[in-house]
């Protein structure tokens, strides 16, 4: 670092007022050499979540691959060798209805994914409870995470809309006590999958919802 001599006055006080111009010329020129190197750390700018649309002439699907929920407390539950519940809703909105209600639904799809964990191998396995039940095993966390929301699918059938939509996904966690009255005989019960979601979720539970960019069914149809 370059600092610039300065000369001292021989007038009575002139040496400290030179010498606390000095100071401040070297701090000033010190914290510029500092700004330097942190600025950049601070122009660093990370890509909101939002859900991708893929569909069909029958159903929509998603994908986000920058969303995570195996976190916190579900990832140490699943550590300590507990199997962990993940109950989810996918809504179809109007794109125009931010925070829409659920009584504005055009659609929506339900599923419960129980992941568990393998501490041996590190790895992770996924069943839905949707029927016909499905699973996979031997995966890594975002895997896990991907085949969960590949496995959402929402139907069209009955939904007609030439206008702008939005798809909303909603994740909760679930305790394992909460597990079986949700279970029926034929598998998972939609009745008591939509009264949980009824229901805003408890204070201490793992939540997270996502949106989709505003998209026609027409649009995607073509695609």
């Amino acid at each position: 670092m370059k600092v610039s001599r300065t000369r001292i006055s021989r007038h009575s006080g002139g040496a400290s007022r030179r010498d606390g111009k000095r100071g401040w010329s070297l701090r000033v020129r010190t914290a510029s050499l500092a700004a330097l190197f942190v600025c950049p750390l601070f122009s660093i700018t990370v890509a909101p979540v939002q859900l991708s649309v893929h569909g069909s002439a029958n159903e929509l699907t998603v994908s986000a691959p920058n969303f995570h929920f195996l976190t916190g407390k579900a990832l140490d539950r699943l550590h300590d060798g507990l199997s962990v519940p993940f109950d989810a809703q996918l809504s179809l909105v109007p794109a125009l209805m931010k925070s829409a209600p659920q009584t504005s639904a055009l659609q929506r799809a339900f599923d419960r994914f129980v992941v568990s964990y393998d501490l041996w191998e590190e790895k992770f396995s996924v069943t839905s409870l949707r029927e016909p039940r499905t699973s996979a095993s031997h995966l890594t966390a975002a895997a896990a995470e991907a085949w969960c929301l590949e496995n959402l699918r929402l139907p069209l059938a009955g939904v007609n809309s030439a206008g702008d939509l939005r798809l909303r996904l909603e994740l909760r966690s679930a305790e394992t006590k909460e597990a079986n009255p949700l279970l029926a005989d034929a598998g998972i019960s939609l009745t008591g999958l939509i009264e949980v979601f009824s229901r805003p979720p408890r204070s201490q539970q793992q939540k997270w919802m996502i949106e989709s960019a505003p998209f026609r069914l027409l649009d995607l149809k073509k695609s």
